[in-house]
């Protein structure tokens, strides 16, 4: 009997690019939970029962829309693969991918800050409804901090290109969007945790020895992707 593949070179790979992830994504959303925070009531905000709530709400809806992202990229894998073979689309679905996690690691890493320009694919969309998300500000209830989330969870950011990137791969359409939820998940701790811990958690972000290893963790998993016959954890049973 074969292990599924697609669990250990996507659903548990996305959750740890996540958990790297983070480094990055601490900047970026850690300024977003900032406005979010202050839009709240001052009630709300001196309890840290109701401000994890709440937090945890906004965070609940970036997950979602990357999940979402995942199922659209799935879709799209299975239309612009259509022209080739199975195995001559998919192999060139691999190759693509793998580039975009190793400028990833490079960026992470510190030696390809250029990476960023990546981002501008979707600045366009984000023009579009970043204004949603201004309009639901200041938060008021639960519900319109789930839909704030939902519409910065559509940010232009390489990383999460990246784990587009990684979700492409997984050949079909569900599992690409599980592959961006365990990627979202990955990101969950850091992130929710940013208000209660900012000091500690920005002296780990900022560790050039740590964002080097995280980096160095995504060439290796771009290489896994290009190559799926080196990863380690490639098993079967009979």
């Amino acid at each position: 009997m074969e292990i599924l593949q697609g669990f250990n070179t996507s659903y548990l790979v996305a959750f740890i690019m996540g958990l790297f992830s983070s480094m990055h994504c601490l900047g970026m959303c850690g300024s977003i939970i900032g406005a979010l925070t202050l839009g709240l009531r001052q009630d709300i905000r001196r309890s840290t029962r109701a401000l994890f709530q709440y937090v945890l709400s906004y965070n609940l809806g970036r997950i979602s829309s990357y999940t979402a992202a995942g199922l659209l990229v799935g879709v799209l894998h299975h239309v612009f693969t259509l022209p080739f073979n199975q195995i001559d689309g998919y192999r060139v679905l691999q190759i693509s991918s793998a580039l975009i996690m190793g400028g990833a690691g490079l960026y992470i890493a510190g030696w390809f800050p250029r990476f960023a320009y990546i981002e501008r694919i979707g600045s366009k969309f984000w023009r579009l409804i970043e204004p949603l998300g201004r309009r639901l500000v200041p938060i008021h209830t639960m519900p319109s901090s789930f839909f704030f989330g939902m519409v910065w969870g559509w940010l232009p950011c390489g990383l999460v290109y990246a784990a587009l990137a990684l979700s492409a791969t997984a050949d079909q359409i569900h599992r690409s969007a599980f592959t961006m939820l365990f990627f979202g998940l990955g990101t969950l701790p850091a992130v929710v945790s940013v208000g209660i811990m900012t000091n500690l958690l920005s002296r780990v972000a900022n560790n050039r020895w740590l964002r080097r290893f995280a980096g160095i963790f995504m060439i290796a998993l771009a290489l896994f992707a290009a190559f799926p016959d080196l990863y380690p954890l490639r098993m079967y049973l009979h």
